[in-house]
């Protein structure tokens, strides 16, 4: 797997963890997957222009420039996502007397609350894939509450939105 999604002989990634390298790898093959859908939407476009014998207008110029702009947005979370792992799988890799930090479990008080949000956030996007039963979890744990004071009915509403209707 060529890894391109992020400069991997720059100083700043010169010395990743395992770990680290796994994140990298697996938002590599997001990247791919997103090029590859791509590719193969341009290549319909292509196909139905050339059927209708427009394979040479600006509408299909138009239509690959709308598909290249959405999948730079995609590929651009998936890279802002994996940079952020990346800088927080140092400060969650850490622990105390009790153990490595993990939440709920052991969790890391000395996080900010941006950074607690994303923990929580990350660990009930773990839980489950059922949007209700993760939103009904979320809904029921008490140590949220009080770990992400204000940033509790952020999180709430964001998993929210996950639900249908």
């Amino acid at each position: 797997m060529v890894i391109d999604i992020i400069d991997l002989k720059s100083e700043e990634f010169s010395d990743l963890s395992s770990v680290q390298l796994a994140m990298v790898r697996s938002a590599q093959a997001k990247k791919n997957k997103i090029t590859r859908a791509a590719e193969e939407e341009k290549r319909e476009n292509f196909l139905f222009m050339l059927s209708n014998r427009n394979a040479r207008s600006s509408a299909l110029r138009d239509a690959n420039a709308e598909v290249d702009a959405r999948v730079n947005e995609e590929i651009e979370v998936v890279k802002n996502d994996l940079l952020y792992q990346i800088k927080y799988e140092g400060i969650a890799s850490d622990g105390n007397d009790v153990g490595p930090y993990r939440y709920p479990d052991n969790p890391n008080y000395s996080l900010s609350y941006a950074q607690r949000f994303l923990v929580v956030r990350n660990y009930y996007m773990d839980v489950t894939t059922d949007a209700d039963a993760r939103l009904h979890a979320f809904s029921m744990d008490t140590l949220a509450r009080e770990y992400l004071g204000e940033y509790y009915q952020t999180l709430y509403e964001l998993l929210a939105s996950y639900c249908a209707g």
